[in-house]
């Protein structure tokens, strides 16, 4: 029984076909001069590392090894512009099992670091660090809740240092990730 191309497409849940225009030989010695990613090389494919993640098990997407190939491929942009690279939960199963010790979960973080440089946040992440920004707090947190607390006789929440989170923000320049780019 043959699979049709739209299967395969669904499976992958991206293009199944790779131009060589896509490709960039160089993504993977770059990616490899990024410190935890030195090993993208050693990874042979064997599965290991999609057999036993737990997001892998519960995601049609989220696949580990996968990865570790669109980066050997050199294809940068895919991955890099995919929000796939955003599902790992760095919990290091993938690390425990893999037989070369290659540090998948560490290439995942180069590859979402790099992914931020080049401008693909989700948006998730963007409301998130803007929270921090203006509260303290990941979450704006409903006033409602501050008088559920004060009616059952518990303390205030603390209150967040902005102004500190700001300073630390601007010097490591988290802050320039949630500036609104201004067209011209």
């Amino acid at each position: 029984m043959s699979e049709t191309k739209e299967t395969r497409e669904k499976e992958l849940g991206e293009k199944a076909v790779i131009k060589v225009s896509e490709m960039d030989p160089r993504f993977k010695y770059e990616i490899r001069k990024i410190p935890g990613a030195e090993k993208i090389m050693l990874c042979f494919q064997c599965g290991t590392c999609t057999a036993d993640c737990p997001i892998a098990r519960f995601s049609d997407s989220y696949r580990p090894r996968k990865l570790m190939r669109m980066t050997q491929l050199g294809l940068k942009d895919r991955i890099l512009s995919s929000d796939v690279i955003w599902l790992c939960a760095a919990c290091f199963t993938c690390v425990d099992h893999c037989p070369q010790d290659v540090g998948i979960a560490s290439i995942i973080r180069a590859l979402r670091n790099l992914a931020v440089d080049e401008g693909f946040i989700p948006r998730v992440y963007k409301e998130l660090g803007s929270c921090v920004l203006k509260t303290g707090y990941a979450y704006r947190i409903p006033e409602l809740r501050h008088r559920k607390r004060e009616e059952q006789g518990l303390p205030p929440l603390p209150k967040a240092n902005v102004e500190s989170i700001a300073k630390l923000s601007d010097v490591t320049g988290f802050s320039k990730l949630f500036e609104e780019k201004k067209v011209a």
